[in-house]
């Protein structure tokens, strides 16, 4: 169960709310978290023990790090316990039959793949770092230890943003977790925050990124130059309000339900280098290796080499996280070679003149993409090939014919078009928003009706 399906929307979400309004204020959190057990249920029930054991094991391993404070090394010990056991999971359904291909490939042995591996638990890449945030912080004293584990479980498993992000850290939360305000104000702004990101996947990913399932699916043998660019930039509009429209779902969600979720994307196409990208794109992930991976290992504060080393570390990570696939490495180690050479040189030169910069980002960007989308790697040398070496037909004219309108409203709305307009025109766009709305809404839930192509690119993360 996704939140651009019928089913969420028309059944799980007016029922989870209708509780959580009618629930008294000290049993709120009760609720949420049975309701979010539910909803993590409904996805892959066969994982709710594994869910509840992760809860159970952190919250005792804050318990223990806060009772034993001044032993140092009972709680570093505490600390790798739960971290293992967490990421131990996390491994195991996601790397393990690609550790388990590449040994068969390295030493020709035959071991078979892992079944129960297939299928990745709901949203485990999202809240094992996000529990680690808690049992880290905890450890450094960053914050104090949560007693309660109503509130702990809630914390974990918290519906909106379970399967896709934002990463939401505990300290985010852990006043709103004990107090929170829940206010007709709120609730307006997170179904306004709802809406938008619905209409962003529904109409806008959705009908963008068919082109690209269309190639794709048809193979990459007879397409030409043009159609292979116009192509990648359905995907790269695709992905962008996919995951930013799941996003601000979860951020609206949230708000009204009480909670504010950091921003997790601010408007990254407007970029003038791949640096400022990775600040917009994706702001909680790299917020999270920031905090808890970059700066342990020294950050800026250590010496040129050492700096290197440890972005290379943090974009190999990165890479990792993404996928269980080497497309995903190379991805990775493709923004780490080009972040080095924009901290080496690049960056002055990209200051100084604004256009060569949005060009650069762009291109920068669908080059990565390629490695992204496809995970063949024949594949992709194919498909780099029609990028750079050209290839002639006249296909790009029907992707063009077929495409083109909803192409052009998408790279309108990757601009931060909507802000200018309520800068500048604060009356009128007060006196439309309820009218914008309800439009996007109605035609959101006419797609979903009618639609059956309804896919979620980061479900697999």
């Amino acid at each position: 169960m996704v939140f651009s399906s019928l089913l969420f929307l028309f059944r799980f979400l007016p029922a989870a709310f209708l509780a959580y309004y009618l629930t008294p204020k000290k049993c709120k959190n009760l609720t949420l978290l049975i309701v979010s057990l539910i909803f993590y249920s409904w996805g892959e029930v066969r994982y709710f023990p594994i869910m509840l054991s992760i809860i159970l094991v952190n919250y005792l391993a804050g318990l223990g790090i806060g009772r034993w404070r001044g032993h140092r090394k009972l709680c570093r010990g505490i600390l790798a316990v739960s971290v293992v056991f967490s990421v131990g999971f996390l491994a195991f359904f996601k790397y393990s039959n690609f550790l388990l291909m590449n040994l068969n490939v390295l030493f020709g042995t035959s071991f078979p793949m892992l079944e129960v591996t297939k299928n990745l638990p709901l949203g485990i890449s999202f809240y094992t770092f996000q529990i680690m945030t808690y049992t880290i912080d905890v450890y450094f004293h960053k914050i104090e230890v949560e007693r309660n584990i109503i509130d702990f479980g809630t914390f974990v498993v918290l519906f909106p943003q379970l399967i896709a992000g934002p990463i939401v850290k505990y300290s985010d939360i852990n006043r709103e977790l004990k107090d929170r305000q829940i206010t007709l104000d709120a609730i307006q702004d997170g179904i306004a925050l709802f809406i938008f990101g619905l209409g962003s996947k529904v109409l806008l990913a959705n009908n963008i990124g068919a082109l690209w399932t269309e190639v794709e699916s048809a193979g990459f043998t007879n397409l030409s130059t043009a159609g292979a660019w116009l192509a990648l930039s359905a995907y790269a509009l695709q992905i962008y309000f996919d995951f930013s429209g799941y996003s601000l779902m979860a951020i609206g969600m949230g708000r009204a339900l009480g909670f504010h979720f950091p921003q997790n994307f601010n408007y990254p196409y407007v970029s003038r280098s791949l640096t400022e990208f990775w600040r917009r794109w994706h702001m909680t992930l790299g917020g999270w290796f920031r905090e808890y991976l970059y700066f342990p290992l020294g950050g800026n504060r250590v010496s040129r080499w050492k700096q290197y080393r440890n972005l290379f570390l943090i974009w190999f990570a990165t890479g990792l996280w993404h996928g269980a696939a080497w497309n995903f490495v190379l991805w990775g180690l493709y923004f780490f070679v080009m972040l080095s050479f924009e901290r080496l040189f690049l960056q002055r030169f990209l200051d100084r003149y604004r256009l060569f910069s949005h060009l650069y980002v762009l291109i920068g960007l669908q080059i990565s993409w390629v490695l992204f989308a496809i995970t063949d790697m024949k594949k992709t040398g194919t498909f780099f090939s029609l990028l750079f070496l050209p290839h002639s037909g006249n296909d790009w004219m029907y992707y063009l014919r077929n495409y083109g309108i909803i192409m052009a409203v998408g790279a309108v709305f990757s601009l931060p078009v909507l802000n200018l307009l309520r800068d500048r025109l604060p009356k009128l766009c007060k006196w439309l928003a309820v009218p914008f709305l309800g439009l996007i809404l109605l035609l959101s839930v006419a797609y979903l009706v009618d639609s059956t192509y309804n896919p979620f690119l980061y479900f697999r993360f």
